[in-house]
């Protein structure tokens, strides 16, 4: 009798066991006729979900799997790069989907075809995987938090998570070929919690990475963009998982972007050719034109240092060499160049003694130009040779030791001009003849000018008794702006008679100032077709 009752009273509590584990494990049970609420919540329900717990399947020996997360990107918008920050910052769509078998309703609702909806209630009660951009610098979620985060759970048990967020995310440039450059920025995602052995990240087969239509970028044109799968190794020494070690799954999707030239060649590469071109103004001015040409150049080389520096200001402060500064430097040295030519002339034009020239070439007048002194000391040299060796051939013919000092005679034709005889000539034969005379003698040697000039400083006189009867006829002056070959003869005409010429300082300013109209220009085109050639063949 006692174990009759022992036993009803095991059974009624048992009974009552199972009611309660009934109350607190909501049956799922006719789940076509629950709301969509209502079957979130049996389906979430604490004896069935842990939220806290990975999604777990298993092989057919029985090993755990990792979870599987597929991840798409849809690009609103990309604002141009700053480069003095070294970031870009992005407004997209992100859309991560994987399977959950615990939220797989499909036997329990068959008749419910359409996914469950929801917003921030339905994201708090599942499990969702930890993704993070790895390169942000700053991130948030475009709208409300609540409302910009839609989830779905489709029948099979697939969430898919789409939100719309905005990123600022770190770009490291490449600025050698600026403005000329192309540069290459990615968004990396990366898993925060979970290492490769728990979940793997992968890009979604078909069109993992879309742009809007409408995507258009002020400075830069985007080519092209491609995605990538990694796997990323943390250590101690790689904080960036926290101090979680071991291998994470890496996503990224990297875009090609290349910098627009327009606005740079119409306000920084055209201005500053005209900036160079205006300095060279200053060779169409005289020489001795001192305030409008120092005024000149000094405007140019600060309008053009004005507008560098402008220009250089939105760039970060990196130790290689930009493309742009090659520019710079190039007008910089073609400025100052025109500076340092007005004051190379100016000085030329100064000077108060001619110049002796052997040619009518560039060497022989830059080279007689640049050191004057040294001619004139060479020539002297060989002018006091000379006039010891006719001084000592004079005193053999003389017999006798006369005093010469400053005064030469040299055998030349003499013409004898009597009281009223008068020579009329015309020019030419006047020319005609003073070369001839000039180029004629016992030696048949071409005359030094510089020997002239030393021997010859005023015209020549008698210097002997001998000779006293005799009127001889005066050489012309050589180092005198007034002689007589520089007015009636061509610096070609006296080069072809003596291997000489003289050029007035201002002949020679004027023509380094003819020759510098066109070597500048030149060499500025030369340095045009070396900087695009380097800028757009290498």
């Amino acid at each position: 009798m006692y174990l009759s009752i022992i036993i009803s009273i095991l059974f009624n509590c048992m009974r009552l066991a199972l009611s309660a584990i009934d109350d607190d494990c909501p049956s799922l049970a006719n789940g076509d006729n629950l709301s969509q609420t209502q079957l979130l919540d049996r389906l979430t329900h604490g004896c069935r979900y842990d939220r806290l717990e990975r999604p777990v399947t298993y092989t057919e020996d029985g090993a755990r799997l990792p979870v599987d997360v597929y991840m798409r990107a849809y690009i609103y918008f990309v604002q141009n790069l700053e480069a003095h920050d070294l970031q870009f910052k992005i407004f997209a769509l992100l859309q991560m989907r994987y399977l959950d078998p615990r939220l797989n309703f499909r036997h329990v609702a068959p008749k419910r075809l359409q996914p469950i909806l929801g917003e921030q209630q339905l994201r708090d009660n599942i499990w969702l995987p930890h993704i993070f951009l790895a390169n942000e610098r700053d991130s948030s979620i475009l709208g409300t938090k609540e409302k910009d985060i839609l989830t779905s759970i489709s029948p099979d048990g697939t969430v898919i998570v789409s939100s719309r967020i905005k990123a600022t995310l770190y770009c490291w440039l490449n600025l050698k070929k600026f403005p000329f450059d192309e540069q290459y920025c990615s968004t990396v995602l990366e898993s925060w919690m979970y290492n490769t052995s728990e979940l793997v990240l992968h890009w979604e087969q078909r069109r993992p990475i879309t742009y809007d239509p409408a995507l258009h970028l002020t400075e830069f044109l985007l080519q092209r963009s491609w995605s990538n799968e990694t796997v990323i190794n943390a250590d101690l020494s790689d904080l960036r998982h926290g101090a979680f070690a071991g291998n994470y799954s890496s996503l990224s999707f990297t875009v090609h972007l290349t910098r627009v030239v327009g606005f740079y060649l119409m306000d920084y590469f055209l201005p500053s050719m005209l900036i160079v071109a205006i300095s060279w103004v200053s060779f169409w001015l005289q020489a001795d034109q001192a305030p409008p040409r120092i005024t000149l150049g000094t405007s140019t080389m600060l309008t053009f240092i004005t507008l560098a520096s402008a220009q250089g200001k939105t760039l970060p402060k990196v130790s290689y060499i930009k493309v742009s500064e090659v520019w710079f430097l190039g007008c910089t040295i073609f400025i100052f160049g025109s500076m340092l030519e007005f004051a190379f002339v100016n000085t030329i034009w100064r000077r108060k003694r001619n110049v002796p020239v052997r040619k009518l070439n560039s060497r022989h007048i830059l080279k007689s130009t640049l050191s004057p002194h040294l001619l004139r000391r060479r020539s002297h040299a060989r002018s006091r040779s000379f006039s010891g060796i006719l001084r000592q051939m004079e005193n053999s013919s003389l017999g006798g030791n006369q005093p010469f000092n400053n005064y030469l005679t040299v055998n030349l034709p003499i013409t004898t001009i009597t009281e009223g005889q008068v020579m009329n000539q015309n020019s030419d034969r006047k020319r005609k003849g003073s070369l001839d005379m000039l180029s004629s003698g016992t030696t048949n040697r071409r005359l030094d000018v510089n020997f002239v000039e030393s021997a010859l400083g005023a015209a020549a006189s008698t210097a002997t008794a001998s000779v006293s009867n005799a009127v001889s006829m005066d050489l012309p002056d050589f180092s005198s702006n007034n002689n007589l070959l520089g007015e009636e003869f061509s610096h070609e005409e006296q080069i072809a008679s003596t291997g000489w010429t003289t050029l007035t300082p201002q002949e020679i300013a004027i023509w380094i100032d003819n020759r510098a109209r066109f070597m500048f220009p030149l060499a500025f085109l030369a340095f045009n077709v070396f900087f695009w050639s380097f800028v757009y063949c290498i």
